[in-house]
């Protein structure tokens, strides 16, 4: 994008100004994360436009939005950032103890059983470091921390291009839940199991799932009677119904109680699935994400001790 002249009289601190222009879609707030004025960016915007030959952001009356050119631009400019922050991140010493650093973890919540103990850790060991949770689907972690929307993608990961650092957090296996009393937790055979009517986590809006898939090459279905975009969700609608559902057991094992659910063992098989910590290896360089994968590592192990048995 830039070649070595251009390099040598450009002021890089532009491409930090598109990247906030570019999530905000607003000059007005982006000035205010910049702690600039709005003709300040407004200036750097038009330098920036001169650079590379492109409006790169049209005004609406709510803001601005992206030309084809700067979204086209976005990934490359997020990821020379992005390496030059990690730069400058790896190369001052991390102290948990003293950081006042925010890392931004993705995960679905049935995946997040991590979460009390790794808060419970931070309260004692690192009391001014912040977690934010993104949402995130499986099918998006890589272009999520290729972009650094998020520093750790925590899920099931079937292949990881090598390029990425994975770790095995913790093993989950998918059982069928529902409420206590429900009529299927006595006799969980196949037949009853696709007798019943289901409720499947479909974040994407999907009416079927890998469980169908596998049904049919066995020639069985089931019936969907509801979709819903979240784990939390789908476990309080099965508690509150008749409705069964297949969900991590570490999972529904931390919220049996509360909810009032049990579950059985599968009728069909999907296998274990080793729920990973994903990173960029280059941003691995980096001693504050490294040290958060050590952390979040530890929170599983605990939370992994003590989430009881199936009833």
């Amino acid at each position: 994008m830039l070649n070595r002249i251009d390099l040598s009289r450009t002021d890089l601190n532009l491409l930090a100004l598109f990247e906030i222009v570019l999530e905000e879609q607003h000059v007005g707030r982006a000035a205010e994360r910049l702690r600039l004025s709005p003709s300040a960016v407004s200036h750097g915007l038009g330098r920036l436009r001169r650079l590379l030959n492109d409006p790169l952001f049209l005004r609406t009356p709510k803001g601005v939005v992206p030309t084809a050119r700067a979204t086209e631009l976005s990934e490359a400019i997020a990821d020379i950032l992005a390496r030059a922050r990690n730069v400058i991140a790896s190369a001052a010493p991390f102290d948990a103890a003293k950081s006042t650093r925010r890392f931004t973890i993705g995960s679905a919540d049935g995946f997040s059983i991590f979460l009390p103990a790794l808060m419970a850790e931070l309260e004692q060991t690192a009391p001014n470091i912040d977690i934010v949770m993104r949402h995130m689907q499986r099918e998006t972690a890589i272009a999520d921390l290729d972009g650094r929307v998020i520093d750790l993608a925590v899920a099931p990961f079937d292949d990881i291009p090598a390029r990425f650092f994975a770790r095995v957090v913790y093993d989950e296996e998918f059982v069928v839940a529902a409420r206590r009393g429900h009529p299927f937790l006595d006799a969980p055979t196949l037949a009853n199991y696709c007798e019943m009517r289901h409720l499947l986590i479909a974040p994407r809006g999907d009416p079927r799932g890998l469980v169908d898939d596998l049904l049919a090459r066995q020639g069985f279905a089931r019936r969907i009677a509801l979709a819903v975009p979240n784990f939390m969700l789908g476990i309080e609608l099965i508690s509150r119904t008749d409705l069964i559902s297949m969900l991590p057991q570490r999972f529904v094992a931390m919220n049996a109680e509360r909810f009032g659910i049990a579950w059985a063992k599968a009728p069909l098989s999907i296998g274990h699935q080793p729920v990973m910590a994903v990173a960029p290896k280059a941003a691995m360089m980096d001693a504050g994400i490294a040290w958060l994968c050590d952390a979040l590592a530890r929170a599983a192990r605990v939370a992994c001790g003590a989430d009881g048995e199936s009833p």
